[in-house]
């Protein structure tokens, strides 16, 4: 029986593992996923360490050492990610090497209180990138307005960046153009361009998930049902599309071609949030829509098994991209406005990665002290 997941692959789209946790790595769960062909990279973020470290007891041995040597709380986690991290991105050097650098990444996000500091996210992404020290790191940074200059300046230094948090088709295009210009500052300055790897993570499922209720309001007040229902769960697949199109335009252009030429690789595009939220629609509905070359789809464990299982990988995402643009078109005449929604998701997927973060802190703080105890 073929491997959905596989052959996603063969069309040119990259699986990528949501999720990290020591379990994983100890138990071989993870490398198991790799060794079937299942996954290719891997990302993380403060939700998902929020998770792994306050949440489990897989931590509880290396913390408490950590504890007894008189490291603070941020240090703790500091060191527990990164040894994550360090050991995750071995898992998949042979993927990174079999792919000459294509592939096999493992990502690891800037402290998400600094989102709107790019001198601070500057200096924490070269501390990780840095620290980590290996050659299939992605550091996170948001795609705030603060956070474009960041990645910038990273880019600019070398370092291999995953631009997160974005939703709209007006940013998807700056962090692009970020992107661009930080490979054309360090070719002019002669340093090395063909190392450097990046992916723009493009938030797709809830996007849906601020518009559809909207819609279902509109709705219950007497607006038309049948045009409204039949908005619904299109308005993040069409905001993706036009994503792709906007990707396979900006990286065609004579300017880029010449950076290419030198060795710079293109930017993927990476689906995010691709876990399907509203029950109603199928469980992999996000996953098929969006299939096509030069792209990754990261996804949280529940949401692979599902594609494995029944997934029919077809490149989708050129289909009906008139369509797409009909749908947002519509959305506007109905002044559902689209800026203000994917801004609003922004600024709460900021504050919800902060706040998992400070939860993390306090709960690691707490069992640093009752280590010492």
């Amino acid at each position: 029986m073929t491997n959905p997941l596989i052959e996603m692959q063969r069309l040119g789209q990259s699986p990528w593992h949501d999720n990290i946790r020591r379990g994983l790595l100890v138990s071989g769960a993870l490398e198991k996923r790799i060794a079937d062909g299942d996954i290719t990279g891997l990302t993380s973020n403060p939700t998902i360490f929020e998770q792994a470290i306050a949440k489990s007891s897989d931590y509880d041995q290396a913390l408490v050492a950590l504890a007894r040597a008189d490291k603070s709380a941020a240090q703790i986690f500091d060191a527990l990610a990164i040894e994550d991290i360090r050991n995750a991105a071995g898992l998949f050097r042979g993927v990174f090497e079999r792919t000459g650098g294509a592939d096999g990444h493992v990502s690891i996000e800037v402290d998400p209180r600094l989102a709107h500091d790019a001198d601070k996210t500057v200096a924490e992404a070269t501390r990780l990138w840095q620290t980590v020290d290996v050659p299939n790191l992605l550091v996170k940074i948001p795609a705030t307005k603060l956070g474009l200059q960041a990645i910038e300046r990273c880019i600019a230094r070398g370092i291999s960046i995953n631009v997160t948090l974005i939703f709209s088709l007006e940013r998807y295009r700056a962090v692009i153009q970020a992107y661009q210009s930080g490979i054309r500052t360090r070719f002019k300055s002669g340093a090395d361009i063909s190392q450097i790897a990046s992916v723009a993570s493009f938030f797709v499922s809830r996007v849906d998930t601020a518009i559809d209720p909207i819609l279902d309001r509109r709705i219950a007040q007497g607006g038309q049902r049948q045009a409204l229902e039949g908005l619904k769960g299109k308005a993040a697949i069409a905001n993706a599309k036009l994503a792709y199109q906007m990707f396979r335009e900006d990286f065609a252009t004579p300017a880029w071609l010449e950076l290419q030429a030198a060795g710079a690789r293109r930017q993927r595009p990476l689906w995010a949030s691709t876990s399907t939220k509203n029950p109603e629609y199928p469980d992999v509905y996000y996953v098929e829509a969006l299939v096509g070359p030069d792209s990754v789809d990261t996804m949280p464990p529940a949401t692979i098994d599902a594609y494995k299982d029944h997934g029919k990988p077809q490149v989708r995402i050129t289909e009906g991209v008139d369509e797409a643009r009909a749908v947002l078109a519509r959305l506007g005449e109905l002044n559902i406005d689209m800026a203000a929604v994917t801004q609003k998701l922004e600024d709460d997927g900021v504050i919800a990665f902060a706040k998992s973060f400070e939860t993390l802190l306090a709960a690691v703080e707490q069992r640093r002290q009752d280590a010492l105890a």
